[in-house]
This record gives structure tokens, sequence and C-alpha cells, in this order.
């Protein structure tokens, strides 16, 4: 089991802050660290039951990993989640290769997610209704950059089109960044098997239902002649889980799992997060 942790930006964007927890969640063991993403976000927003203040701060997140990166060595970058459907691939290939290319091969915890604030996807200029379709050719694009060579790479698509384009830097040492999908859907679960590296399902579903995407997930990988036995399976975990939960998600098939600490004051929460790599040896295991 590989175990990560989250950073919440609702206590604003405070550059020490952020480098100090990334630091010591490098210093504890833990293997990577996720940030979120909203583009914006207005007065009665809501996802599920809870609605989110609109001046909550949710700064880019790719623009904070390359920050964290600089001031860090070993700590794997991730997003939990991105909203692909509001970023232009062709853009977005240059933004990844280059944060993976300077941090030395660090950035693969992407994981991609479609949003569900119809406000948003309209702020955007993206029809709410077409998301998934533009998050599928968006990392068909993705890998078909980061892939292409000095020849060039044509795409025809509903969302995009190109021709002989070349994308330059490539990820360091590999021909495509792991692409994981997230998502609470059985659409998001099988997108995940067809196209992803690996399932970050969300934190609000029966632990029946659970089983259901993840088999859809390997199912959808089977079918599209890819290796379901590769498909990492992500999970949200708490802070003061003990061994017995963990075995419970291994059983279920989780390879890693991702926490956030409970506490708002940064003292407590680099405390807990030395409690957790402790509890679990990160540091002897990582």
């Amino acid at each position: 089991m590989r175990f990560a942790i989250s950073y919440s930006t609702a206590d604003g964007l405070d550059p020490d802050r952020l480098v100090t927890y990334a630091r010591h969640a490098e210093d504890c063991g833990f293997e990577g660290l996720y940030l979120p993403e909203h583009v914006v976000l207005y007065p009665g927003a809501t996802v599920g039951p809870f609605e989110l203040p609109p001046a909550l701060p949710y700064p880019d997140p790719l623009d904070c990993l390359a920050f964290v990166a600089a001031a860090t060595q070993r700590i794997l970058l991730g997003t939990g989640v991105l909203l692909l459907p509001y970023h232009h691939p062709v853009v977005l290939a240059k933004r990844l290769a280059t944060i993976d290319a300077l941090s030395k091969g660090r950035m693969r915890l992407f994981t991609v997610g479609l949003g569900t604030l119809p406000g948003e996807a309209k702020a955007m200029g993206v029809d709410f209704s077409t998301r998934g379709r533009r998050t599928d050719e968006a990392i068909d694009v993705l890998r078909l950059l980061w892939e292409g060579d000095e020849k060039g790479v044509s795409f025809d698509g509903e969302f995009f089109g190109f021709d002989n384009v070349t994308s330059y830097p490539k990820p360091h040492r590999a021909t495509h960044l792991p692409i994981h999908v997230g998502g609470s859907s059985r659409a998001a679960a099988r997108r995940a098997g067809q196209r992803g590296d690996g399932y970050f399902p969300g934190g609000a579903l029966t632990l029946e239902e659970r089983a259901i995407q993840w088999k859809l997930a390997q199912a959808a990988a089977a079918e599209a002649g890819r290796d379901p036995g590769a498909l990492e399976h992500t999970r949200w975990g708490s802070i003061d889980m003990s061994a017995e939960q963990v075995e419970a998600f291994a059983a279920q098939g989780v390879t890693r799992i991702v926490v956030s600490p409970t506490s708002a004051e940064p003292e407590h929460q680099r405390d807990e997060m030395s409690a957790f790599a402790e509890r679990f040896a990160l540091l002897s295991t990582g």
C-alpha cells in the first residue's frame, strides 16, 4: 500500500505554509501530495449537499505543484482532481511535461475529473453536457502529444484538431505521464478502465457501489485490450485510520490511500502527519 496526502487551500495561499507542509510530508515518507481545483466559484455553488463559499480560495494546482517541486526532492505531485474539460489539452500537455521535466519525473499522480458545477462550465465556455466527451478526447490528445516525435502528430476530433504538430519538452524519461481518473459515477469507472492508468473514486459511495465500480473499471480495461491488473486504485482515507482499515482497503483492491489532516492549525497538521507516518512506518516502506 502507498500513502499520499492532500493539501487544503481553505486557509488561503500562504507560500511558506505550503512549502513547510510539503517538506514535512516528504520527511514523513508520504509518496505524494495532492491539490484540488476549481477554476471559478459562485454564490450557491454546491457539491452534493455541501455549498461552497464563493470566496473559498482555490489557487491553480499546477502552479502550486511547480512551486512545491522546487522546494522538495522526492515527493510525487498530484491533482485531486484537475477539471480536464476546462483545460485545452494542447496547452496542458506542455504544462504537465514541463513540471515533470523540471521535477525530474515527479508529476506522476495527475488525476482528472469532469467537474460538477454548471456555472463553472458556463464561465469556461464549455457545454456542461459535453464534459465526458471532451475529457475522453483530451486524454487521447495528451497521450498523442507526449508520444509524438519530431515528425509531428495529427488529431481530428469533435472538440480538438491539429495537423503535424510537435510538443516539447517531453515527460522526464517516460513516454507519457500516468493519467488517473477521478469521479463517483459508473461512467467515471468505465473511463478509468478504457483510458486511465488508475481510478480514484469519490468518498461518498457505499461499499457495494465501490465494488461494482472497481469491477466496471477492470472490465472496461479488458474490453479495450488493456491490462486490468495494471490499473492503480486510489481511495480517500482518514488520517486516523487503523491498520485493520488499511487491510480492508487492500482486500478491496486499493493500491494507494490519500489522507488529509483534520486540524486547520499547521503545527497540529504536522503532528497528525507524523503520527500517521509512525503508525505505518512510512519511512521504512517508502
